[in-house]
């Protein structure tokens, strides 16, 4: 199994094209932090972000796959650009998944006519957003964390409390309105140009015909897809942080590494010892892989059956996720951790950004437990029941 991506699709060909120029800098604009706003450009222009965009509304109508297979190119040299890039339809499909038909071609039209990038501030952990209604409008307050996207969103889906009826509220908004105030104070050791940090929201208005309809087809299986859909874009991080690292250490250590004293061999690459690692790391690499891959097909499917999704269609996507989940998230942590032993001492320099794979997979397993998902697999194999639809199942 190889980890070059099928280039005869135009899309991939296109992301794996602007991987290259992305791997050019990835490791001192992490170091740097902040704002990807060149990358972001560039993405516009490349007309990705209309990828997922159904075609009579002015996008190209491709798979969720096919997004998803470039979160992971991506991820092979920047994680945070492949997670923005996944984060991003989250957002464009929320009307589609939480409000009416007319409000997401509504919602496609404009998105694609403006080309527009977006962010996410709608964390259900976070009960700390609320909506006051006055008449057609309502007023915002409160701030919302992780936050994924915003420093550089040309549009943010949110998410609030209403302080009456205590039911959640989702709207999208310009980034620029007054009233949001993005604070981009992201400091995790990974990810760090997610600018997953904080928004504050001070007298927002929204007004009510902006506002999300999500009595439309209320308890429909489909309309708990976009969890998996963030689910997919982690497991893709770990899949494409995964073969970046180990692509990047073969790079290495066939250039710059030196054998160890007592190898008894002259070329580092000689050493039995180093040939066993790579191929261990290469085998479980392609395992993440290849259940990665199952996961994309199970996540067609369910987008493609859209309103005729049934829970136990729902549920074995859900499953296949989960497993691909939780498996691509151990197999990164151990991959971005053991390339360091067979590159070398020298390998740890800071200059060459080789840490940034383990901190950028490290930081999303902590927000992503494993456990969870493997307890849910196991439930599903003990007794056929699905994972209940909800936050990250």
């Amino acid at each position: 199994m190889s980890f070059d991506p099928d280039l005869s699709d135009p899309y991939l060909a296109r992301a794996a094209a602007l991987r290259e120029i992305f791997a050019r800098d990835a490791a001192a604009r992490d170091r740097e932090g902040g704002r990807p706003t060149e990358q972001i450009r560039l993405l516009k222009d490349s007309g990705l972000l209309k990828l997922l965009i159904p075609r009579e509304h002015g996008g190209h109508g491709a798979p969720w796959s096919t997004a998803l297979r470039i979160v992971r190119e991506f991820a092979k040299v920047d994680g945070s650009l492949g997670h923005l890039f996944g984060y991003h339809f989250g957002s464009v499909h929320g009307a589609h998944l939480l409000g009416s038909p007319e409000q997401a071609a509504d919602l496609y039209r404009r998105s694609a006519a403006g080309n527009w990038f977006w962010g996410n501030a709608r964390n259900s952990f976070s009960k700390t957003l609320f909506g006051r209604r006055d008449g057609a409008w309502i007023t915002v307050n409160g701030f919302k964390p992780f936050t994924s996207g915003s420093h550089v969103a040309d549009h943010l889906m949110i998410a609030w409390l209403d302080e009456e009826t205590r039911d959640w509220v989702f709207a999208p908004v310009p980034a620029d309105r007054p009233g949001v105030i993005v604070e981009n104070d992201w400091d995790a050791i990974g990810q760090r140009q997610t600018g997953s940090g904080r928004v504050t929201f001070a007298d927002l208005r929204v007004h009510a015909g902006e506002v999300l309809d999500t009595g439309f087809d209320r308890g429909r299986p489909y309309r708990s897809l976009g969890v998996l859909q963030q689910q997919s874009t982690l497991l893709n991080v770990f899949v494409g942080s995964a073969q970046g690292a180990l692509l990047a250490a073969r790079d290495y250590t066939t250039t710059a590494s030196r054998p160890w004293i007592h190898s008894g061999v002259e070329k580092h690459t000689d050493d039995p010892w180093v040939k066993r690692t790579y191929g261990d790391l290469v085998i479980r690499t392609q395992a993440a892989t290849a259940l990665a891959d199952r996961a994309l097909e199970a996540i067609d499917a369910a987008f493609a059956r859209g309103r005729d999704l049934t829970e136990a269609e729902r549920g074995e996507a859900a499953v296949a996720v989960a497993a691909a989940n939780a498996h691509a998230g151990a197999v990164a942590l151990e991959v971005t951790s053991t390339v360091f032993e067979v590159m070398g001492a020298r390998a740890s320099a800071a200059a060459y950004g080789f840490d940034r794979f383990w901190r950028n997979v490290r930081t999303h397993t902590l927000h992503n437990p494993a456990e969870y998902k493997i307890r849910n697999v196991g439930t599903w194999f003990l007794t056929g029941a699905y994972p209940e639809p909800g936050t990250f199942q």
